[in-house]
């Protein structure tokens, strides 16, 4: 089944959602066809905060210093039950721009999931800086990516416009606020982290020849300009 997938690096609940629904997916015994496409969070970031995580999104998100921490240590507990160690003490947030030209160079080779997996993994359990250079290219070797051809992508403007068509079509068509954002099979969209159950849900609606628009689901969790925490049930 095709599903398009729209995330950004730098999203804990793009992490928690793309591993709940591969799990379900694999439960369910649903091949799944995943084509990432691209939403930066913060579009205007530098390539390395000068300050920490934490202190950074108290400052974004209009809270104190313990309010963050706690809101972290709920998504990293999240994240753990999907087999995810998130070490947010570390995390070492950045301009997402060339990971996500480095993503649609992976995909166009068959590897665009590796490619988020190891942008994900290296942003949440390693606290690498996601936004420099070095770090974006250590990262496309991890996968097999070809080092003259990387470097090729990030001296140019190379699919920069798959990463803006992407964004363009999120906010004008879709009308997406925050991400995770998912596709089933072109016809059937769901926002956020969802609970298991709304994954197969989904799933399953998209096999059917009954499929909608709409699912019935619950506040999902995302990031967005707003917020980024696990919703109240």
């Amino acid at each position: 089944m095709r599903v398009d997938i729209w995330s950004d690096v730098v999203c804990p609940f793009c992490y928690i959602g793309k591993k709940r629904l591969e799990n379900v997916a694999k439960e369910a015994g649903i091949e799944l066809e995943v084509i990432w496409h691209s939403f930066e969070l913060d579009p205007d970031a530098p390539a390395k905060h000068d300050t920490s995580n934490t202190e950074r999104l108290a400052k974004k998100y209009g809270r104190t210093i313990e309010q963050t921490q706690e809101m972290e240590r709920n998504i990293a507990a999240a994240a753990l039950s999907e087999g995810i160690q998130f070490n947010w003490e570390k995390a070492n947030s950045g301009n997402t721009f060339n990971a996500h030209r480095i993503i649609h160079l992976a995909q166009s080779k068959g590897l665009g999931t590796e490619a988020e997996e190891a942008f994900f993994h290296a942003y949440m359990t390693e606290g690498l800086a996601i936004g420099e250079r070095e770090t974006v290219e250590e990262i496309a070797s991890r996968i097999g990516l070809d080092n003259a051809e990387v470097e090729y992508v990030l001296d140019s403007e190379e699919f920069a416009d798959f990463v803006r068509h992407d964004e363009k079509l999120a906010h004008e068509q879709l009308n997406v606020t925050g991400v995770p954002f998912f596709v089933f099979d072109q016809r059937l969209a769901l926002s956020g982290a969802q609970p298991r159950e709304v994954f197969l849900q989904a799933l399953q609606q998209a096999i059917s020849t009954q499929a909608q628009g709409e699912i019935e689901q619950e506040n999902g969790a995302v990031c967005n300009d707003e917020s980024c925490e696990v919703p109240n049930k």
